[in-house]
């Protein structure tokens, strides 16, 4: 874990809800190459914990995230190359990771902070959350597979909007391209969060891993196979029947983590 007084990533734990907090305050949550890197470690430890069956990423004070942190880019020891290629590998191990991820936003969602955003699965906002994809003003390349996610979200018009202008865009505008979900009054984010949370906690995650790995946007055709034999070996699809026949809450037990 992080240190709490300096930049890093904090994780608490709610029952099946694991919750991954940017913090680095003194710099609006930038990420920093560290917490970069630490990123894809910590996701790969939730992954295989199978009581955890939801993930939440959200930001310290009141700002999710304002990208990454610029002295990065100048430090000769690592320079822009570095941290994009750890931005890219923590990007993806969030897309990859095999049960739920939703991110809560407050404030600014900008660059890599937006990067982040758009590798959960859904994304849930505060009012006055502001986004952005700001490489244009570094001259940088947004790297290639971002910019499929970013487009497969809000549409290739939008995403040339936001990659070529860097312009931040409001809650309002998010949520119409289809960049956010959700949209909910401040006080009322982190209740609503809670609350699908658990609602996603009580589904079945073999239907939830398999639907995230078909829905990806370069979907392997072989993984039909792959799930149907785990649909087959699950007692998940008989306790679903059973508990809608009985009208009782079910009670399934595949798990991502405790898989062989």
């Amino acid at each position: 874990m992080s240190d709490p007084s300096g930049p890093g990533l904090l994780l608490e734990t709610a029952g099946a809800t694991a919750t991954v907090t940017i913090s680095n305050p003194a710099k609006r949550n930038a990420m920093t190459l560290a917490m970069w890197r630490e990123l894809p470690r910590l996701l790969a430890r939730l992954a295989g914990d199978p009581s955890v069956r939801v993930l939440v990423l959200t930001g310290a004070d009141g700002t999710f995230c304002a990208g990454a942190d610029i002295s990065d880019l100048r430090d000769a020891a690592s320079g822009p190359g570095a941290a994009q290629s750890a931005a890219v590998e923590a990007e993806e191990a969030l897309a990859a990771f095999p049960k739920p991820a939703l991110a809560a936003v407050r404030g600014f969602c900008v660059g890599g902070g937006c990067q982040l955003a758009a590798a959960c699965d859904l994304r849930f906002a505060a009012e006055g959350a502001r986004f952005g994809v700001t490489p244009a003003r570094l001259g940088i390349v947004y790297p290639a597979s971002s910019t499929r996610r970013l487009t497969g979200l809000v549409g290739p018009s939008t995403a040339k909007h936001l990659l070529f202008s860097a312009e931040l865009i409001d809650h309002e505008r998010a949520l119409r391209t289809g960049l956010v979900d959700e949209v909910l009054p401040d006080d009322a984010l982190d209740k609503r969060v809670e609350e699908y949370a658990g609602l996603l906690a009580a589904r079945s995650q073999l239907t939830q891993a398999a639907a995230k790995d078909f829905t990806a946007p370069e979907a392997d055709p072989s993984r039909v196979a792959y799930w149907s034999r785990q649909a087959a070996d699950s007692s998940d699809t008989a306790e679903g029947v059973a508990a809608f026949l009985e009208r009782r809450e079910p009670r399934f037990t595949w798990s991502v983590g405790a898989r062989p």
